[in-house]
């Protein structure tokens, strides 16, 4: 019996990009899926940095010729084999839309490159042309966000009557749903396609705008997010639903809630190659030595006897820092100490640089990204706060209740579906939900 082929498209995935926690499901989730006995080849694009950090990859004997709008482009195809999962990764190349610095925003301006409807037509054009071209059509086309969302649309648009593609089927997951992928009117001319699908109501039309996310959602035979309650959640209102609540409504049938998972050979105390002190469940005595590690690397006194609240976030108000910036310095008041992993809006940088000013002895703000970091702080600190507006998913909670860090979180999505409230009669919990 021939194994069930799945092309799994994305924008990102670890080890070779990475800009949130797409790249971390993408570069884990194909594994788990070959391990079930599927074929999967995953399709990204050739970013500047994947070529430089892994210069190892094979260039194939294979390109094809993508049109948007009126113009035609090259795409040049790369390719690395995982010899541990078996599972195949093919790049997208084109140094006119992926040699640059950053994935999707300008460095230079901080807003997003302007011409990313371009670049994520070319990417999702070139992913159906190239198929064609290395072998026999996909069982399932799995595509993931706004930026392989087109995939799912034109396969059922474009490609609907290429006999290539006649038994292909269509998934779009949705990551976090206030990504959408939205452009002027004048990009629809790129897509190459009836004019009748840009009328009001249409599928790809979105108040006068283009929404590549919304196409999809429209075609694709399944839907599914990252976790059951998100899944409600962005059905039932604006908040979470972004105005595309009522699309999703429509497809309320085909759409599913599946929880992220964790890959517990990274994130795990047990194994950790990135903390100074392993620990298991039986002895906690490395978390204890980890916590001192970090009070020194973050140069706050070492009070053994007082909590230590870890948070690594994007610094944004969809991660609930509006919510925080609201008693911070309340909180600062207490005995306690406070460490912090992110970047994000200068508003809150100024925030945690004034209140790291005030208290010294109670609070470092690390206002970068560093992966190392990220895993100390989970194996460090005592308590995990996620404060999130809304969350699709989360997955750092997921990582605190594995290293013995007690998370405090928002109820809302997957931070809802995973951390049980602490019920103080009982002894039943493993967090703290508001």
């Amino acid at each position: 019996m021939n194994k069930p082929k799945i092309a799994f498209i994305t924008s990102e995935a670890v080890p070779f990009s990475k800009t949130g926690g797409l790249a971390d499901v993408s570069g884990v989730l194909p594994g788990y899926i070959a391990s079930a006995g599927h074929q999967v080849r995953v399709f990204l694009p050739l970013y500047r940095k994947t070529r430089q950090n892994f210069p190892g990859l094979r260039k194939l004997d294979v390109m094809a010729e993508v049109a948007i709008g009126t113009k035609s482009y090259n795409a040049d195809l790369y390719y690395q084999r995982d010899d541990r999962s078996g599972v195949e990764f093919y790049f997208i190349a084109n140094n006119l839309f992926f040699d640059r610095e950053d994935l999707y925003v300008d460095p230079a301006t901080g807003d997003d490159y302007t011409d990313n409807d371009d670049r994520f037509v070319f990417f999702c054009r070139s992913v159906l042309e190239t198929l064609q071209l290395i072998d026999e059509p996909p069982d399932i086309i799995h595509a993931n966000d706004w930026q392989a969302a087109l995939t799912v649309s034109f396969l059922k648009t474009a490609y609907k009557y290429d006999p290539f593609f006649e038994g292909t089927k269509a998934i779009i997951s949705i990551h976090n749903l206030a990504y959408q992928g939205l452009f002027p009117a004048r990009t629809f001319a790129k897509l190459g396609l009836d004019g009748s699908l840009f009328k009001p109501g249409g599928p790809f039309e979105y108040w006068k705008k283009v929404n590549f996310l919304k196409s999809a959602i429209c075609y694709a035979d399944k839907i599914t997010t990252v976790s059951p309650t998100y899944a409600c959640e962005i059905q039932d209102s604006n908040d979470y639903g972004m105005g595309l609540e009522g699309v999703l409504r429509e497809r309320a049938d085909d759409l599913v809630g599946i929880l992220n998972g964790v890959d517990y050979d990274v994130w795990s105390p047990k194994k950790d190659k990135l903390i100074p002190f392993r620990y298991h469940t039986v002895n906690l005595s490395g978390k204890k030595k980890n916590k001192l590690e970090l009070l020194h690397q973050a140069h706050l006194p070492l009070r053994t006897d007082q909590p230590l609240i870890g948070m690594i976030s994007r610094l944004d108000s969809q991660k609930g820092l509006d919510i925080l910036a609201d008693i911070l310095e309340d909180m600062l008041k207490l005995d306690l100490q406070f460490v912090l992993l992110g970047t994000g809006s200068e508003e809150y940088h100024r925030l945690f640089e004034k209140a790291e000013r005030e208290y010294a002895d109670k609070l470092k703000a690390f206002l970068t990204f560093d992966n190392n970091l990220a895993h100390l702080i989970e194996a460090g600190a005592d308590i995990f706060l996620m404060p999130s507006r809304y969350e699709p998913c989360g997955l750092n909670q997921m990582y605190s209740l594995k290293y013995g860090t007690v998370p405090i979180v928002r109820k809302t999505g997957g931070l809802a579906d995973t951390v049980t409230d602490f019920n103080e009669e009982t002894g039943d919990g493993d967090g703290f939900v508001f």
